[in-house]
């Protein structure tokens, strides 16, 4: 059944003190009303419900099965609205940045970095928030977005950050497989097979046959598994390399994604921005002196 009017909250609560309490009395001393009001709130409920929800004996007030159905979901619904209220508080944090990026670049690139993030700026509480899409900024409540091939938005400073690199990598258990027998894990856009290809890549005698991923993180992770070889970020597959997991089929490098930055102009002036931002800069104009010079295609 649907009502065209909702009993009111404060109608709710007092109905939820009585019949939790057992009393009119005891409830109206706990909300700060008068007894009265209480048995006024409860009698305006009773007749939009159509019902009784307690029996009166005396000073002294039991629930009727009805009633005792009702306490319950109310007791429901007024917990989630409590949890919902104080869960607010993240949204008012003094310090805190939003920053939106791919799940595949909060686990494989960002992450391990923000220990250094929280030792250089400890003032900046970072809310990690993760999408496949790209976000729209003038809509969301979002300070800062990082990730691949993002394009300008209004009200926003669009920065280039990096153009990343692709190359084939396969483990070495897999390297150690006669060349017919190896999987070939495809992945979508620029991790697609095609793009070595048109690109100048080498032909690598890769079968067609395989497994496919959409994310670029899931491809790296099942590279690192032994499932076959996959042509990954140079930026997101360095850990891997440098401990053994992953080893090159080739020396060459063709052109991956660009990584992009993108501020909401609301957010230049937030000093835990500008901070963060500057700490952003410093961690690509870091070069990896080890892959220096390999030739690009």
């Amino acid at each position: 059944m649907m009502f065209k009017h909702w009993p009111p909250l404060n109608v709710l609560r007092g109905f939820e003190a009585a019949a939790r309490l057992g009393s009119f009395h005891q409830a109206a001393q706990e909300l700060h009303l008068t007894q009265s009001a209480i048995s006024q709130q409860i009698r305006s409920l009773e007749e939009l419900l159509g019902q009784p929800l307690f029996h009166r004996q005396g000073r002294s007030v039991a629930l009727t099965d009805a009633g005792q159905d009702l306490l319950e979901t109310t007791q429901q619904v007024l917990l989630q609205l409590a949890v919902g209220i104080q869960r607010l508080e993240q949204y008012r944090k003094p310090n805190q940045l939003v920053l939106n990026t791919s799940t595949a670049i909060a686990r494989l690139w960002l992450l391990p970095r923000l220990a250094d993030l929280h030792t250089q700026h400890p003032g900046i509480d970072l809310w990690l928030f993760t999408s496949d899409d790209t976000p729209n900024m003038a809509e969301q409540t979002i300070d800062i977005s990082l990730r691949w091939g993002l394009a300008p938005q209004a009200e926003c400073r669009h920065q280039p950050l990096l153009a990343d690199r692709l190359l084939p990598v396969a483990s070495p258990a897999v390297l150690a497989q006669p060349v017919q027998e190896r999987t070939t894990l495809h992945g979508e856009r620029e991790m697609d097979w095609h793009h070595w290809t048109l690109r100048g890549g080498e032909d690598l005698q890769l079968q067609t046959r395989g497994l496919n991923f959409s994310d670029p993180g899931l491809l790296l992770d099942a590279a690192c598994q032994g499932l076959g070889i996959a042509l990954v970020s140079e930026r997101l597959s360095r850990p891997a390399r440098q401990q053994g997991q992953l080893l090159p089929l080739s020396p060459h490098r063709v052109k991956g994604p660009q990584w992009h930055l993108l501020v909401h102009q609301e957010s230049e002036t937030m000093p835990e921005c500008r901070a963060f931002c500057r700490w952003l800069e410093l961690q690509f104009a870091d070069p990896a002196p080890a892959e220096d010079g390999l030739p690009s295609l």
